[in-house]
């Protein structure tokens, strides 16, 4: 049936979009990113290459995954783009070794745990059941080769039974739970003294001999980087004008033409199957399916024998219903003996597929219909089909004038704008990071900078901008890197080193508060004595969200106060103010017994923790090799050099 759903299936080869479903081990198909051999590489992973395009494409995967699931509130600007770069390599360097390790290893998943798995996912179901017709329109609207789709979710099934054989086997003694319940459920109390940095800052005095001798000593940092403004037209797919109606005989055509693959549904059969899987002995499968077929012609109910006997757990617990069949649905045997039926009720003989024996029986068929010419619902999509070509033609048409008219005048956009009937439209500046919207492309950013462009001073190519959408652009006005002088960076340089200064002597403050604690000071004394602004004692739980969560975490990293001892530490708030916390008691709970739902929390994070760890250790195993940082890829895109 795979077979069959997969010969049927075609499309470019594109890579599994997370939103489509949510799979147990969310995973990335690495090979599908390889690069040519002039491509960088970032990571070795074993005996795999991951190279600076394919960690684009993995970066560029995840960040549209991330716009998908927050939606409206996706806001680039909360994004540590560090941070996340080096979150999508590990990710697919985790990948790479649980996919070396489970091959090794000789893990496999059949074609029943894949057809089992696609039948349990909702979006390939139609009224609470698998639907092949279901499934095969929502790859071809992803553009999604079945076979590469498969490939992968049998990838992911087999990790999964790694992840699942540990998770599984995990197990906490009684002592380990009551301590982890002991540790876990611990309050603390603290004392909060806080020392403001802006008024050290006030205090902070800067001369201008300090200003030069940091300007100096840091020229390469005060650097003002080339920027940009391009001039550019813009010709857009949806801005163009919609063809007219061409009236009723073009549209009789157009109908004539697509008649039989648009207007005219295809025969369906609603059918239930029995299948008896094969086993070692597959004549005692036969057998077995045999005998069924014997007591169904004997009278009994073919959907009672099938909830209790087939091995098909997708379907059999509604008495093997698969739904609406469309020839080239299933593989060749199960479709002949499908369509060779002549009623509803009727029941085909024993058929023999990939999967085992079936009993095939006809529940319903539909013959094929055409949708008339004369409904008005068939001529609006006529004229919507009819529009939509008439302007993708049109807007092929103006993108080859536009490029024979961009090259025919290389030193300017205005014959080409006005050949056209477009605009010729100006940007702000921009560096080679890039700026909004047109901006942030990176075809828009590579050609504005290059030789072409930057140098030669003429137009660009027209470059491909989205779907629909060709854009020529040109230098308008360019600023070449240059050292930015003293008094343009006086400023900044004073305020970095008066809160330098700051930062110090509040250190040293705090280091002082915390000294005259262990002396024998009592909090509120010390805090008085040294300017700090003495906060609400506290009681801290490990969750607690506020105070703020440096607070919460300092306090449970301090030792247990003891008799003649203070236990207390100086931290820097989120703010920039420094603190000093004071450890006064340590609570823990004296239940003997645990709850059955914490016992199995814990268990899964005991479970968490030593997959993490033989994940870790995969990293020794198959060696893993850092060797070149991962590079912004818009970065990349626009010529720069990757980030020390």
């Amino acid at each position: 049936m795979l077979q069959s759903i997969r010969d049927r299936l075609s499309g470019p080869i594109v890579w599994f979009v997370i939103g489509l479903i949510c799979i147990p081990f969310a995973f990335w198909g690495i090979e599908s990113f390889r690069g040519g051999s002039a491509d960088p590489v970032v990571a070795t992973v074993g005996d795999h290459d991951i190279t600076q395009a394919e960690f684009r494409q993995g970066y560029e995967q995840r960040y549209q995954q991330l716009q998908q699931m927050l939606g409206e509130n996706f806001n680039p600007g909360i994004i540590d783009q560090a941070r996340f770069r080096q979150n999508v390599l590990d990710d697919m360097i985790q990948e790479q070794l649980l996919r070396q390790y489970v091959q090794k290893a000789g893990y496999r998943a059949s074609d029943a745990a894949v057809f089992n798995y696609l039948s349990s996912v909702p979006a390939f179901q139609q009224d609470g059941k698998f639907s092949a017709q279901q499934y095969r329109d929502l790859l071809q609207r992803r553009g999604l080769q079945p076979q590469r789709f498969e490939s992968q979710l049998r990838e992911s099934l087999v990790i999964d039974q790694l992840r699942e054989a540990i998770a599984e086997s995990a197990f906490v003694t009684d002592d380990e739970a009551l301590l982890s319940r002991r540790i876990a459920g611990q309050t603390r109390d603290v004392g909060l003294a806080v020392l403001p940095l802006a008024a050290f800052q006030r205090d902070a005095q800067v001369t201008d001999a300090e200003i030069a001798e940091r300007y100096e000593a840091n020229k390469s940092a005060y650097m003002a980087p080339e920027r940009l403004r391009i001039a550019y037209v813009d010709l857009a797919l949806d801005k163009l004008p919609k063809a007219e109606n061409p009236g009723e005989a073009v549209l009789k055509v157009a109908y004539d033409a697509e008649k039989d693959s648009r207007f005219t549904s295809s025969e369906e059969r609603r059918a239930s199957h029995l299948l008896i899987a094969f086993n070692a002995d597959k004549s005692a499968s036969k057998a077995r399916i045999e005998k069924l077929a014997e007591q169904i012609k004997a009278g009994a109910s073919f959907a009672d024998l099938t909830k209790q006997n087939s091995d098909d757990t997708g379907s059999k617990a509604s008495g093997g219903d698969l739904g609406y069949i469309k020839r080239g649905m299933m593989t060749k045997s199960f479709e002949d003996a499908l369509f060779s039926l002549k009623a509803a009720g009727e029941i085909s003989g024993v058929v023999e597929t990939e999967f085992g024996f079936h009993l095939i029986k006809l529940d319903e068929l539909k013959t094929p219909t055409v949708r008339s010419f004369e409904d008005p619902a068939v001529q609006a999509e006529l004229l919507d089909v009819y529009q939509a070509r008439e302007t993708q033609k049109r807007f092929q048409e103006l993108s080859d004038k536009l490029e024979q008219l961009a090259f025919e005048n290389p030193t300017s956009l205005e014959p080409v704008a006005q050949a056209l009937g477009l605009k010729v439209e100006s940007s702000d500046w921009f560096t080679r990071a890039g700026g909004s919207g047109l901006l942030a492309e990176d075809a828009v950013k590579t050609a504005a900078f290059s030789a072409e462009v930057l140098t030669d001073n003429e137009n660009s190519k027209p470059l491909a901008v989205g779907a629909g959408r060709v854009v020529v652009l040109r230098k308008s006005e360019y600023e070449a890197p240059r050292q930015r002088a003293l008094t343009e960076v006086r400023d900044g340089i004073a305020a970095e080193l008066q809160l330098a200064k700051a930062k110090a002597a509040a250190a040293a403050k705090a280091t002082q508060l915390v000294e005259a604690l262990k002396q024998g000071q009592s909090l509120d004394t010390a805090a008085g004595a040294h300017g700090a602004e003495l906060k609400p004692d506290a009681v801290l739980t490990r969750n607690a969200t506020q105070p703020e969560r440096v607070i919460v975490d300092t306090a449970f990293k301090l030792p247990r106060p003891v008799e003649g001892k203070v236990s207390a530490a100086q931290l820097t708030l989120a703010n920039g103010d420094l603190a000093v916390i004071l450890l006064r008691k340590v609570d823990e709970p004296t239940t003997a017994t645990l709850a059955p739902t914490e016992s199995a929390q814990l268990r899964d994070a005991v479970a968490g923790a030593e997959y993490a760890a033989m994940r870790k250790a995969l990293e020794k195993e198959f060696k893993v090799e850092i060797k070149n940082p991962p590079a912004d890829p818009n970065a990349a895109a626009a010529g720069e050099e990757p980030a020390p």
